[in-house]
């Protein structure tokens, strides 16, 4: 069975209801999954999972400060990730915020640890985006790419 980590930072807990619903759906596609708050999570941690899910406040177009830390010290083991499958999804405060920005500086950290990177063909390509708490739309395209990548992480990881 496929062991997904979803991983959060968030201040307003717009961003922390997006990870509960991106584990939801993780966990509707069958995988074991666990949600942290990237406070309470190591990076030696990631190691032991077979697909990360990655979600950040979108801050200056970029992932907020906690989270490329994670991504800083997870240089100790590098290529150790390599293979795991990879998503990323953001909130932000407005339309314009830098929300792909956001989630391509995420995917950019996973791809340079070879991980596989699970993407969307239908609405947000990157991953799911929610502008302030998340409505049904950005809900459902979070569900969804919990349920895509816990997919794609059983078929390359058993």
């Amino acid at each position: 069975m496929a062991k997904v980590l979803v991983v959060f930072h968030s201040q307003s807990g717009n961003t922390e209801r997006m990870a509960e619903l991106v584990a939801e759906g993780a966990g509707e596609a069958g995988a074991t999954v666990t949600l942290k708050s990237v406070e309470e999570t190591g990076a030696d941690e990631l190691k032991a999972f077979d697909g990360i899910i990655v979600g950040s406040p979108t801050y200056y177009g970029l992932m907020s400060a906690p989270l490329k830390q994670l991504f800083d010290e997870s240089v100790r083991f590098h290529k150790e990730l390599a293979g795991k499958v990879g998503g990323a999804f953001t909130s932000s405060a407005n339309i314009g915020g830098g929300n792909e920005t956001t989630i391509l500086s995420i995917l950019q950290a996973m791809l340079i640890h070879g991980m596989v990177v699970q993407g969307a063909a239908a609405g947000d390509h990157y991953g799911p985006v929610a502008i302030g708490r998340p409505d049904e739309r950005a809900s459902e395209q979070a569900k969804t790419l919990g349920r895509r990548v816990a997919e794609l992480t059983a078929k390359l990881h058993g």
